[in-house]
């Protein structure tokens, strides 16, 4: 017997709608994904002209252009742990003592922030930052 071969339709995988499903999803994404915007602000900073700030001080918190710290003349140290540890020593525990911040013009801002962290975790309730009238500040 001789058995005639059929012939064989070729095989072959179709990507149109492979392709079509990949550009829906591709499409999806874009449309429903947000893309984030850095700007910058532009910020007048307010004058210090209020009235004379209290000269009953009892926690003095100095930072200085480097980002050393001292509290009532004792060096701290400048990380927000240690700080907090240092400021617990001398409130014992009374978050109605007044502290005030004194820190110098050219500080880098994130000293500042940390010190306002610490004071936030501590509830410290009066916290004065110092500044000087506007008549004694130098032009720089």
């Amino acid at each position: 017997m001789n058995f005639r071969r059929l012939p064989r339709a070729d095989v072959s995988i179709n990507l149109t709608p492979l392709i079509d499903v990949v550009f829906l999803l591709l499409i999806f994404f874009m449309v429903s994904s947000r893309f984030s915007e850095f700007t910058q602000l532009t910020l007048t900073l307010p004058e210090a002209e209020g009235g004379v700030a209290s000269t009953d001080v009892s926690l003095l918190l100095t930072v200085d252009a480097n980002g050393e710290m001292r509290l009532n003349g004792r060096q701290v140290p400048s990380d927000a742990v240690g700080l907090e540890v240092a400021i617990q020593r001398q409130i014992n525990g009374n978050s109605d003592m007044p502290v005030t911040l004194s820190a110098d013009a050219m500080t880098p801002h994130h000293y500042v922030v940390t010190v306002l962290d610490v004071a936030a975790q501590l509830n410290l309730r009066q916290l004065t930052i110092a500044t000087q009238p506007v008549s004694e500040r130098g032009i720089r």
